[in-house]
C-alpha cells in the first residue's frame, strides 16, 4: 500500500523547499540472457585473434626463408605485434569508456584486417614490422580488451563461468589456426595465406556487433511484492505509460503514516503533486537528486525558493520512497554536483564502462567480500534499513554535459573526459609505491619475456630435428588444447574458497619455467609434444588468474590501475623476448639457448612470487603494532 508522509512532516515539507530529481536506472548485469550471445562473440574473437597470434611462428619460419634475414631481426614482427597488443591496453580502455565495446571492437577488426591484407604486398621485413607489427598489433589491442569487458558487463555471480568459456577460445584458436596456417601456406604461399587470414579477421566485425551495451534506461515494470522483482526488492515500483487510471486509483489514498510520496499529476514539464508540494529524495536504486536552492537549517529542515519539481518523462509516473527531512537535507546537499537529465537530453554520448571497478575482473564476484557485503547492504536498504550501496556499478554519472566535455590528456592531446579519466587511472604510477605490486609486476615482466618464445620457435626447433612441417604445426596445436584444458581446470580449482590461488599461480609458473628450460633434452616428436602439453597447461594460470590474483593482493578498487600498468609492462617485455631468442640462434645456430633463457625467466617469475606471503604477514604485524601504539597514546 502507498501512503503519504506523516502530517507533522507535511507542514514542514510545504515550506519553500526545492529539489529536482532524476530517475536514472542502474546498470544491473542480468547474469544470462543476451549475455550468452556476448560470450559466444567473445569466444569467437579469441579464436580468431589469439589463433593467429599464437600460430604466427609458422609465418616466422617462412619469412626467415623468403627474405633471407636473421631470426633476431625477423622476430621483431611477432614481438612488436604482441607488444603493441598489450601496450595499447590503456588506449583501448579509454576508447571503450568513451565509445563502448561494440564500436571499439569493430574499429579494431577493420584496422587489423586491413593491415594483414596489405602485408601480402610486402617486399621486406621492415614493411611487415610496420603493417603486421604495429598496425595489426594495435587492431588486436582494440579487440582484446573489449572482448573481456563486454562479458563482465553481463555477469556477476556467473562471471567466472562466462569469462572462462570466452577465453577458452584462445586455446581452440591455437589448435585450429596452427594446422590451418600451415595448410594455407603450403597451398597458396604466405601471401595468399595472409589474404585469407585477413578475411577471417574481418569477421570479428560480426562478433563485435554482438557486444550490445546494457540498456541503462530500462527498469523492471512489474508490481511490487511479486516473485519477479527480487533484484529491486519489494518496495520498488515503476509505473509505465500504459498504466490505466483504474490501476492508479488505489494510489490516491494517502493514509497518515508511511514513507512514500505519490505523484499524481502529469504536466508537460514534470509531475507535481497537489497533496504534497515538496519532494524528498528516494532511497530506491539509481536515483539522483539535485537541489535547486537549498539551505540546511540547524533543525534539519530544507528551505528554498519555490515548489519542488520531479523531473521525469511527460508520459510516465512514479512512486518513490521518501525519507525524513534530515535525510532530505543531507542527501540533497551531498549530491549537489549531480545534474539531472531530462528525457529530451537523455542521449548517452559516453559509455562509462570502465568506471566500474570490476570491469576487468574475470572471477566470480561472490568471491569478493566487499561485493557480498554490498549485496547485504542492498537487501537492508530495500527493506528500509539503509541506503543502497550497489557494488560493481558505474562509479561516475554520465550526463550529457560531462560526456561532451573536452579535456586534455597528458596535457596536450584533446580528448573526452571519459577517455582522460580511464587513461589517467590506468597510468597512475603511484601504485609502484606498493611493494607487493612491484613484485607482481617484476614477475609478470619476466613471464612475458619468455611467454612467446615457445609459440614462435617450437615449430622451427622441430624442423631442426627433421620433423615435418605438418607435425611441427601440430605441436603448436597441442599447446592450444592443453591451454584450454588448463584454463578450465585451474579456473575451476581457483574458484574454490579453500584453495590458495596465489600458491597455484606460483607453482604453475615455476613448473612451466623448468619445463621450458629442459626443451633441449627433447630430441623427438613425442617428447616435444609432451613438453607442449605441460607448457600449455601450466601457462594457463598466467593468462587466466592474473586479474583474480591482483584483486586478492590489492583489492578490487585498484584493479583497473594495476591491470593497466601490467599491460604496459607485459607489452615492453613482449617487445624484447622473441628478438633475444632469435639473436641467440643467430649466434649459436641452435634454439636451445632461446628456450633456456625463456624457461629461466618464467621460473624466476614464479619463484619471486613466493616472497609475497611473508611480506604480507610482516605488513600485518606492522599495522597491528601501529594500531596498538595509537590506542595506547589515546588512552
Amino acid at each position: 500500500m502507498v501512503h503519504g508522509p506523516p502530517e507533522s512532516r507535511k507542514s514542514q515539507q510545504q515550506q519553500n523547499a526545492s529539489c529536482e530529481m532524476e530517475l536514472e536506472p542502474q546498470l544491473i548485469p542480468p547474469d544470462g540472457g543476451w549475455g550468452w550471445v556476448v560470450v559466444f562473440g567473445s569466444f569467437m574473437i579469441h579464436i580468431v585473434t589469439d589463433g593467429m597470434t599464437y600460430s604466427f611462428g609458422i609465418f616466422h619460419n617462412e619469412f626467415v626463408t623468403y627474405f633471407n634475414e636473421g631470426n633476431g631481426y625477423t622476430a621483431w614482427i611477432a614481438s612488436i605485434m604482441v607488444g603493441v597488443t598489450f601496450s595499447s591496453g590503456p588506449i583501448s580502455s579509454s576508447f571503450v569508456n568513451r565509445y563502448g565495446c561494440r564500436a571499439v571492437t569493430i574499429a579494431g577488426s577493420i584496422l587489423a584486417s586491413s593491415c594483414i591484407i596489405i602485408s601480402m604486398f610486402a617486399q621486406n621485413v621492415l614493411t611487415l614490422i610496420i603493417t603486421i607489427g604495429f598496425g595489426t598489433g594495435l587492431g588486436f589491442g582494440l579487440i582484446y580488451l573489449p572482448a573481456i569487458v563486454s562479458v563482465t558487463q553481463y555477469f556477476e555471480a556467473k562471471r567466472s563461468l562466462a569469462t572462462g568459456i570466452a577465453v577458452c577460445g584462445s586455446g581452440f584458436g591455437t589448435f585450429i589456426f596452427a594446422p590451418l596456417t600451415e595448410y594455407l601456406i603450403g597451398s597458396y604461399g604466405w601471401r595468399g595465406a595472409l589474404l585469407i587470414i585477413g578475411g577471417i579477421v574481418l569477421n570479428c566485425i560480426i562478433f563485435g556487433a554482438m557486444f550490445r551495451p546494457l540498456d541503462l534506461e530500462k527498469l523492471p515494470q512489474t508490481p511490487p511484492n511479486t516473485p519477479s522483482t527480487p533484484r529491486l526488492g519489494t518496495k520498488s515500483v515503476i509505473i509505465d505509460q500504459n498504466t490505466t487510471s483504474a490501476e492508479l486509483e488505489p494510489l490516491k489514498i494517502l493514509p497518515k503514516q508511511d514513507q512514500y510520496l505519490q505523484v499524481s499529476q502529469v504536466t508537460g514539464e514534470g509531475i507535481r503533486s497537489g497533496a504534497v508540494d515538496n519532494l524528498c529524495r528516494s532511497n530506491s536504486v539509481g536515483h539522483n537528486l539535485k537541489p535547486a536552492v537549498l539551505n540546511n537549517n540547524s533543525n534539519g529542515t530544507v528551505t528554498g525558493q519555490g515548489p519542488a519539481t520531479l523531473v521525469i518523462s511527460p508520459t510516465a509516473a512514479a512512486v518513490v520512497k521518501s525519507t525524513s527531512n534530515d535525510d532530505i537535507a543531507r542527501k540533497c546537499y551531498s549530491q549537489m554536483q549531480l545534474t539531472p537529465l531530462r528525457d529530451n537530453q537523455r542521449e548517452r554520448s559516453a559509455s562509462g564502462t570502465m568506471y566500474r571497478p570490476d570491469a576487468l575482473y574475470q572471477g566470480s564476484l561472490l568471491n569478493i567480500p566487499d561485493y557480498v557485503s554490498s549485496r547485504n547492504d542492498l537487501n537492508r536498504s530495500l527493506s528500509g534499513s539503509g541506503v543502497i550501496k550497489r557494488y560493481g556499478s558505474v562509479r561516475q554519472g554520465n550526463n550529457v554535459s560531462q560526456s561532451q566535455e573536452v579535456t586534455k590528456c597528458c596535457g596536450c592531446i584533446t580528448c573526452s573526459k571519459e577517455t582522460r579519466d580511464t587513461f589517467t587511472e590506468m597510468m597512475n604510477f603511484s601504485l609502484l609505491k606498493d611493494v607487493i605490486f612491484v613484485i607482481f609486476s617484476v614477475s609478470n615482466f619476466c613471464t612475458s619475456i619468455g611467454f612467446n618464445v615457445p609459440y614462435i620457435y617450437v615449430a622451427a626447433y622441430a624442423e631442426k630435428l627433421n620433423i615435418s612441417k605438418t607435425e611441427a604445426s601440430y605441436l603448436i596445436a597441442t599447446i592450444g588444447v592443453a591451454n584450454t584444458v588448463g584454463r578450465i581446470i585451474l579456473g575451476y580449482i581457483s574458484d574454490k574458497p579453500w584453495v590458495n590461488r596465489l600458491l597455484v599461480y606460483n607453482v604453475c609458473l615455476t613448473a612451466c619455467g623448468f619445463a621450458t628450460a629442459m626443451v633441449p633434452l627433447c630430441q623427438d616428436y613425442q617428447s616435444l609434444a609432451f613438453y607442449c602439453a605441460v607448457f600449455g597447461f601450466t601457462i594457463g594460470a598466467y593468462v587466466g588468474l592474473t586479474s583474480v590474483i591482483l584483486v586478492d593482493l590489492l583489492g578490487i578498487d585498484k584493479l583497473t590501475n594495476a591491470f593497466g600498468l601490467l599491460l604496459l609492462f607485459q607489452g615492453i617485455a613482449s617487445f624484447i623476448g622473441p628478438p633475444i631468442g632469435g639473436w641467440m640462434y643467430d649466434l649459436t645456430d641452435s634454439y636451445s639457448p632461446a628456450f633456456m633463457m625463456a624457461g629461466l625467466m618464467i621460473a624466476i617469475s614464479g619463484l619471486v612470487m613466493f616472497v609475497i606471503p611473508p611480506i604480507q604477514r610482516f605488513q600485518a604485524r606492522q599495522s597491528g603494532q601501529k594500531h596498538c601504539h595509537e590506542h595506547l597514546d589515546l588512552s
